[in-house]
């Protein structure tokens, strides 16, 4: 079986907004990501393992609001003893290391829609649709918010270039997609 991304029908490539007499690479940059196997970890409370004794294909488990990456695997912490792993190579056996008896892992690898940023006006385009104070957010930062009444994680990737990615449910990825275009408008983006 073949897999359909959340934003097969939707995602256009091509130069959309307030692009004209503009530089192609002071654009705003906006891709859909596919094909990443997604799991979420959560430690039971009764569970008296400690993490330090687990690494997924080389990436610690952190502690606290924070990323840890190598080129293919990332880990970001979701709240206490709960994380999502992103890999785009497949890690399943990797995740055999957490026991039945103490960590619960589910593979939500097709239940999120993946939407990266990158520009320098990024973090403008975020702030017409969430609270949260994204001014604040670095590299290897993690936060949960909504935009446009859509509950999404933000993920920093790169501070120079900035680079984000949003993480949304698959069943809100069309409304969530339309929602940060219309937002790259004014702006003006590259659809990638």
């Amino acid at each position: 079986m073949n897999n359909i991304s959340s934003l097969y029908n939707v995602h256009r490539l091509g130069l959309f907004g307030d692009y004209q007499n503009k530089d192609e690479d002071k654009l705003i940059k906006l891709k859909e990501i596919k094909d990443l196997n997604l799991f979420q970890v959560v430690k039971y409370k009764n569970s008296h393992e400690k993490l330090s004794n687990f690494k997924i294909d080389g990436v610690d488990l952190s502690e606290n609001l924070k990323t840890f990456s190598n080129q293919s695997t990332r880990v970001i912490w979701m709240g206490p003893d709960n994380w999502y792993i992103f890999s785009n190579k497949n890690i399943t056996e990797d995740l055999k290391i957490f026991n039945e008896a103490n960590f619960a892992v589910t593979n939500l690898s097709n239940s999120r829609s993946v939407i990266e940023l990158e520009g320098d006006l990024i973090l403008e385009v975020l702030k017409k649709g969430t609270p949260l104070d994204v001014e604040k957010l670095k590299e290897g930062d993690c936060a949960n918010t909504i935009f446009n009444g859509i509950t999404i994680t933000i993920d920093v990737i790169s501070n120079k270039p900035k680079i984000i990615r949003i993480f949304g449910l698959r069943s809100f990825g069309e409304s969530l997609y339309h929602s940060i275009t219309d937002s790259c408008l004014e702006f003006g983006y590259k659809s990638l």
